[in-house]
């Protein structure tokens, strides 16, 4: 093989070795490419989730605002419960009087 060949033998091999390497390339860009397709469905995805988390946001303040309500009711129910019971135990105090009262106009009667 003389000095010529050799040259063309080299060029094609790094001609060959370049193409392969340029296909390769293109292959890998063609397969990691991401498609219009793709971009809008994560675009949905997005949105989607925003929207979730927009609710999961509002059903919190919602439950939150709720159990303000319900803890403000227990504690006034409580109050009425105490006041009712208090109300109670004076008119069973004055009923327990009364009696004695009674008792004693008879006794003495």
């Amino acid at each position: 093989m003389n000095r010529f060949e050799f040259v063309i033998a080299t060029a094609i091999i790094l001609f060959v070795a370049f193409m392969l390497g340029w296909f390769a390339n293109w292959l890998v860009h063609r397969l990691t490419r991401v498609s219009q397709a793709d971009l809008g469905e994560l675009d949905r995805m997005a949105r989607a989730m925003y929207e979730a988390e927009e609710s999961r946001d509002q059903a919190i303040a919602y439950l939150q605002d709720r159990e303000s309500e319900m803890a403000n009711q227990l504690n006034a129910t409580e109050a009425e419960l105490r006041a009712t019971m208090e109300g109670l135990r004076e008119a069973r105090a004055e009923a327990a009087e009364l009696r004695d009262y009674i008792e004693r106009m008879n006794a003495h009667g």
